[in-house]
């Protein structure tokens, strides 16, 4: 396999905030009695993509927008009020690698969320370029962002090599027809993730596949 570039996720494998996320949607639903379990934010957000919000059948699209814009807003409190959000090890990983290989980061965080995330991070120098939600229409699963990527970086899809934690990002990169290392998350310990070309458990374990592909 010839690999000429790396596309990175971001949430959950550059930095740890999909429990963050998880927290804030948790914490959101709360105030309608509801509880929103760990495995039905895997399956609803991390698997599907459709969120909880037909949990809210009841509500309009109107009310439905402004929940979304507060659950953001109780997002952005947490990150504000998290240190070290960075994956361990993982700066030491990118800036070895970004030596080697030209490298984006294609996520599906918004980028007011990713800009605050990285203020305190030393990730984004050592990429080309960072894709978030409002560059694409469609988000993962679909292949559009990861594809977006790949000519972003002007390299050939099966020539890229994606760095993702979830099914749904998974879903993408092979629709893309891009190979894909999964760094698996707690939140998904159980998951098989097939169809991946590797599945990870630690950074340590991920720098040693990629290095073995390079």
């Amino acid at each position: 396999m010839k690999i000429d570039s790396i596309l990175w996720d971001n949430d959950g494998v550059l930095v740890d905030t999909e429990r963050l996320f998880y927290l804030a949607n948790q914490q959101l639903f709360s105030e309608f009695d509801i509880t929103l379990t760990e495995q039905q934010f895997f399956d609803w957000f991390l698997v599907k993509n459709i969120g909880a919000w037909h949990l809210l059948e009841h509500h309009s699209a109107q009310e439905i927008a402004q929940l979304r814009a507060r659950r953001d807003r109780i997002y952005t409190n947490l990150l504000h009020a998290s240190a070290g959000l960075a994956m361990t090890g993982m700066q030491e990983v990118v800036e070895q690698l970004a030596a080697q290989r030209p490298m984006g980061v294609v996520t599906s965080a918004r980028k007011e969320h990713f800009d605050l995330i990285h203020a305190r991070l030393d990730f984004v120098r050592h990429f080309q370029f960072v894709l978030t939600d409002e560059d694409y229409s469609a988000s993962k699963p679909s292949p559009e962002p990861y594809l977006l990527g790949a000519k972003t970086m002007r390299t050939p899809v099966e020539n890229c090599l994606v760095v993702e934690d979830s099914p749904r990002g998974l879903q993408a990169s092979r629709a893309a027809g891009m190979p894909c290392i999964v760094l698996r998350h707690p939140i998904m310990a159980n998951y098989a993730f097939d169809g991946a070309y590797r599945v990870v458990d630690s950074v340590q374990e991920l720098e040693h596949e990629i290095n073995k592909l390079l």
